[in-house]
């Protein structure tokens, strides 16, 4: 079976005529312009094959015993035929990247799978900002893999974590900053950050997490999604008293590193870059920033990957 995309745009193209958004500005400077998505399966539009629509698309049979998932078009979430493992799909990536989760997660997307982006266009900056997304959810990605994303206060890097991950079928988002009854606007982040992310992940509110680490989806059955390593440490420091004495959280800190470097999971953590913030005013915040600065050196070098986000761009860290 031979997919050709002779065009893998949306409807309008990439950039789309008239467009002043700085992705399809961008492309109109360099001279770059993608044509409109044209799907052949071996060299006739998918509608000319025998065919079913279902909800967001249409389950298309080449020939006898293949089957390819097609996205009606930008935005649309093709639903799977039930007990069927496709031998291809064509998805709306840039706009639908959770879709594909959904699919692993259901044994529509298998192994082989052969999983092909189409109606690309000016929701994503750039051809290469979209290239590195692919990069995380095209191929299966296994444990053991961790990943640091730094970054300042509101700077997109609870989001980059989000979107990394957005291709796995297994995810367990660990809150580490669980809900305060008596802080509403604490509450409403916790909520955004809820709505935020695919419904069928699972979502662990502890700061045992240590645990998580090494247990679960920690043992490899998974991905860990960690939000974050600035509040956990609020909590260990809390626990341990060690708001005058920091050395008392030593032990938390060891027991951290330990199951970071033993896990078996995909691991995206986020935390605080220390070096973005004002200089605390009073000695525990010191104490805090010494032991984040010291604790995120150590999470780093044993990180397979580590990046900077900063207003949502995302520089990443050799």
């Amino acid at each position: 079976m031979n997919i050709d995309l002779g065009g893998a745009a949306g409807p309008d193209g990439w950039p789309r005529p008239g467009c002043r958004c700085a992705s399809c500005a961008r492309l109109r400077t360099a001279g770059i312009g993608h044509e409109p998505a044209r799907i052949l399966i071996d060299g006739v539009p998918p509608a000319e094959h025998a065919h079913q629509e279902v909800p967001g698309g249409f389950d298309v049979r080449p020939s006898p015993g293949r089957r390819v998932l097609v996205a009606r078009g930008p935005g649309a979430r093709p639903e799977a035929v039930a007990g069927v493992v496709y031998d291809a799909v064509l998805l709306d990536l840039v706009g639908c990247p959770d879709h594909l989760g959904l699919l692993r997660r259901t044994g529509a997307v298998g192994a082989a799978t052969e999983v092909l982006n189409v109606y690309a266009d000016h929701r994503v900056p750039s051809p290469a900002e979209l290239e590195r997304r692919l990069g995380f959810w095209l191929p299966p990605r296994r444990g053991p893999h961790r990943t640091l994303l730094l970054g300042g206060a509101r700077s997109g890097k609870s989001a980059e974590a989000e979107l990394r991950l957005m291709g796995d079928p297994d995810v367990t988002y660990v809150a580490t900053g669980p809900a305060r009854g008596d802080d509403p606007e604490w509450n409403a982040r916790v909520d955004a950050h809820r709505r935020r992310r695919p419904h069928w992940w699972a979502t662990a509110e502890t700061t045992e997490l240590a645990r998580e680490l090494t247990s679960g989806a920690g043992a490899g059955s998974g991905a860990l999604l960690v939000d974050g390593i600035g509040t956990w440490l609020t909590a260990a420091m809390d626990e341990a008293g060690a708001w005058e004495d920091p050395a008392r959280v030593e032990p938390r800190l060891d027991e951290l590193i330990a199951a970071w470097r033993s896990t078996a999971a995909r691991v995206v953590a986020v935390t605080d870059e220390v070096g973005l913030s004002l200089v605390p005013t009073t000695p525990a915040g010191r104490a805090f920033r010494d032991v984040l600065g010291h604790l995120n050196q150590r999470l780093a070098a044993e990180s397979e990957e580590a990046a900077l986000v900063i207003a949502g761009r995302v520089t990443e860290l050799s």
